[in-house]
């Protein structure tokens, strides 16, 4: 097990690497340009992660900063109590030991779950995918050189360039001990993560988000909404894959034609249920598992309801649990679909596109858990810890 390292120490690491990843910006770029040209998939979303440019080049540098300027999220006093025997007990936060994160495509997260795994105390173990192995193993270089920088052992910082059948074999009987993984990616790798692993596993990727458009909704809000968070970027988990409407809705048809013109110019393909089948340029979908998909590509499904209690019913049972929204000017409506929704992120009147460890403050995130154990929705710095109880006695016996 490494040493714990200090504060001073973490950060120095993450300065050096802020400054290392600005200086080799040009190698990052040809690398990706290299998985870039080899990915031959037609995976739209997976495509869109895979890519690096300078935006994104400028992000990784950024996370970087926000994570310094956070505060250490170890040791933190969570609670305390002193026995009636004169026992001091303290509660303290404290890192997991070894934390293994795999991932699709994005070369972002070698740097923004590093990051944060580093600063939280944790080593971490990247297994990212073959189409983004160039970009990766650069990147990783270069967490090496910001740990030598720093007289560190590049161990902290460990990549498994490993097939599906070996890694596998190391989720089921790992050659180093792990302490938490979390798989971030599609469906199928998270079915088989959970199948194989032996240590505890946080989900994370599934959107199928949900938009209910309440009876007393401002419309020009909602298809402001419904648009951002459907057409700004499909790879994202907190895109937009499925919008209720009640049927209650003044002026339901044409909002509901303003609705399909808008979609139809970013060309998203739509599909309806049988009671809004009787527009244009719309299809009706064949199979009602469509509810529980997540698209993560220019598609969208349309359904109509009679209530938010039902819009509510249907959302819980489809939803992927990431993300969800009312459109209402009703508060007391709001506040009820708000508590009663189980997803992590529950929204009035905006999109879902703010579900982001960024735009929540936190400064990036290592994944969005849609888990309930240990944390649930963004999980920044902060939330990659665990707990110790520390108790200071002089000979106390019980």
């Amino acid at each position: 097990m490494n040493k714990a390292l200090t504060i001073q120490q973490r950060n120095d690491v993450l300065l050096s690497m802020a400054n290392i990843i600005a200086a080799e910006k040009v190698e990052i770029l040809n690398a990706n340009k290299l998985d870039v040209n080899n990915y031959n998939g037609e995976d739209l979303a997976m495509y869109d992660r895979l890519k690096v440019d300078e935006e994104k080049i400028s992000g990784m540098i950024l996370s970087l900063q926000q994570l310094i300027a956070d505060i250490d999220p170890v040791g933190k006093e969570l609670y305390h109590f002193t026995h009636e025997n004169g026992l001091k007990i303290t509660n303290k936060s404290a890192s997991f030991g070894t934390v293994l994160i795999i991932y699709e495509s994005r070369p972002d997260v070698t740097v923004e779950a590093a990051g944060i795994a580093f600063k939280s105390g944790n080593k971490i173990l990247l297994k990212g995918g073959k189409e983004s192995i160039n970009s990766n193993l650069k990147i990783v270089n270069l967490w090496h050189k910001a740990l030598t920088e720093n007289d560190i052992s590049t161990n902290w910082v460990e990549y498994l360039n490993y097939n599906r059948n070996k890694t596998q074999a190391f989720l089921e009987n790992p050659t180093q001990k792990v302490d938490l993984i979390v798989p971030r990616g599609g469906e199928k790798l998270i079915a088989f993560v959970k199948q194989h692993a032996t240590c505890p596993v946080i989900v994370s990727g599934r959107g199928n988000n949900f938009i209910y458009v309440d009876n007393e909704a401002d419309l020009d809000i909602a298809l402001k909404v419904i648009i951002n968070g459907k057409t700004t970027k499909i790879s994202a988990c907190n895109a937009v894959d499925k919008v209720l409407i009640n049927c209650n809705l003044p002026t339901l048809e044409l909002f509901v034609k303003r609705l399909i013109y808008k979609l139809l110019a970013s060309n998203i393909e739509i599909l309806v249920d049988e009671n809004l089948s009787v527009y244009e340029n719309v299809s009706a979908y064949e199979n009602e598992d469509i509810w529980y998909e997540e698209f993560l590509d220019y598609k969208i499904v349309i359904g109509s309801v009679n209530s938010s209690e039902e819009a509510i019913a249907k959302i819980n049972k489809y939803g992927g649990g990431h993300s969800a929204v009312i459109i209402s000017k009703n508060d007391k409506t709001a506040t009820a679909f708000m508590e009663s929704v189980d997803s992590a992120a529950v929204y009035q009147n905006a999109s879902t596109r703010f579900t982001d460890g960024g735009q929540f403050g936190l400064g990036g995130e290592l994944a969005i858990s849609t888990d309930k154990l240990h944390h649930r929705g963004p999980m920044g710095l902060q939330h990659l810890v665990t707990n110790k109880w520390y108790i200071y006695g002089n000979g106390q016996i019980r």
